[in-house]
C-alpha cells in the first residue's frame, strides 16, 4: 500500500516552486449523460423485462366469435451493480511540510478527475463494445447486430447491413431504417433518431452534413435535407472516450428499456486518520450499472 511521504514530492518543502503542472488540466463537462439516460435504483441489480403487444386485428367474420390473443413475455435483462473506487494515503509529515497545499497538488480535485472520468470510461464502453459479440444483453446479441431475436420470429437489425463510413447518404440509410422500425409482433412505432454520436475524428464531417444550408460535397443546388427536416433535434454529440475512429451511432427517441445508467450510489468523499500511523486516508467510490434492454434505442456502422 503506497503511502505518500515528504518524499514524494521533495520541491514541495522548499519555497521557490513557481507552479505545479501535469496533475490537472481543463475537464470536459460530463459527456456521459448524452449517451445514456440516468435513473435512480435502491436494489442490488435492475431487470427489465420486455414484453410484447397484440398485433394486427383479423377480419371478424358475421356470426363467429372474436379473435383472442395475448401479451408475451420477452427476454429479460439485468444490469448488476458495480462498485468503483479510489483513494490516496498521506503522511502527516507532508502534509504538515507542504507549502502549497493551498495552490496545488490538492489531492481532492486530482481524485475527483479520476472517478469522473471513470464514469465517463465505463458508459462510453458500452459503445465502444457494441459490435463486439463478447458483450451481449439480454436477448443474447450484442448491442448493435443485424439479428436481434423477436418473440414473434424473425429478426431485427439496428446497424447497416453493409458498414458505411459516415457520410450523407450514410445517414440518410440508417435514419429510413430506423424510420421503418416495428415492435416484436410487426406493429409499426413512432422511432426516431435522436442525436448523431461521434467520436472526436469525425467531429467536423459530422458537423458538416448537420448544418450545412445545401447538400455536402455536390455541386447540386440541392437543399440539406436531414437539417431541414430537423432529422437529429439534438445535434451532434462529441464524445471523446469513443475509441474506434470510424464507428459512428445514432441515439433514438427510445426511452423504456434503453440506454440507461442505473446509479445505486453516486460519488462519494470520505477522509480519516489513520491512529497508530497519523497517516491520512482519502477515497472516493460510486455504485452504478449500465445496460440496454432494447436494441431500438441505438442505430450505428463500423466501418472497416
Amino acid at each position: 500500500m503506497a503511502v505518500m511521504g515528504t518524499f514524494t514530492h521533495p520541491k514541495a518543502l522548499w519555497e521557490g516552486v513557481f507552479e505545479w503542472f501535469g496533475h490537472m488540466y481543463g475537464r470536459y463537462s460530463p459527456e456521459w449523460v448524452h449517451l445514456v439516460d440516468e435513473k435512480k435504483s435502491k436494489k442490488n441489480y435492475e431487470e427489465v423485462v420486455q414484453t410484447t403487444s397484440l398485433g394486427l386485428a383479423p377480419v371478424k367474420t358475421e356470426t363467429l366469435g372474436i379473435s383472442f390473443s395475448d401479451l408475451q413475455q420477452g427476454y429479460t435483462t439485468r444490469a448488476t451493480h458495480v462498485t468503483y473506487g479510489l483513494g490516496y494515503i498521506v503522511s502527516r509529515e507532508k502534509l504538515e511540510d507542504n507549502l502549497y497545499l493551498e495552490t496545488s497538488l490538492k489531492g481532492a480535485e486530482i481524485l475527483a478527475e479520476s472517478m469522473h472520468q471513470t464514469k465517463e470510461t465505463v458508459v462510453a464502453n458500452m459503445y465502444n463494445r457494441a459490435f463486439n459479440s463478447s458483450y451481449t444483453f439480454g436477448d443474447g446479441k450484442e448491442l448493435l447486430a443485424t439479428d436481434h431475436p423477436l418473440t414473434s420470429g424473425g429478426t431485427l437489425s439496428n446497424e447497416l447491413s453493409t458498414p458505411a463510413v459516415l457520410s450523407e447518404a450514410a445517414l440518410e440509410d440508417l435514419t429510413i431504417q430506423i424510420a421503418q422500425a416495428t415492435d416484436d409482433v410487426g406493429l409499426k412505432i413512432q422511432l426516431r433518431a435522436e442525436c448523431l454520436v461521434v467520436p472526436v475524428q469525425l467531429q467536423y464531417e459530422a458537423y458538416r452534413i448537420l448544418n450545412a444550408v445545401q447538400r455536402v460535397g455536390t455541386a447540386d443546388n440541392d437543399p440539406n435535407a436531414i437539417k431541414d427536416m430537423g432529422v437529429f433535434p439534438k445535434g451532434v454529440k462529441v464524445n471523446h472516450y469513443l475509441t474506434d475512429a470510424n464507428n459512428w451511432f445514432i441515439r433514438t427517441n427510445v426511452t423504456r428499456g434503453g440506454l440507461t445508467l442505473y446509479n445505486r450510489r453516486p460519488v462519494e468523499f470520505a477522509q480519516d486518520n489513520d491512529f497508530d500511523t497519523e497517516n491520512l486516508k482519502a477515497k472516493s467510490t460510486m455504485r452504478f450499472s449500465v445496460t440496454c434492454a432494447d436494441p431500438r434505442a441505438l442505430y450505428g456502422s463500423a466501418p472497416a
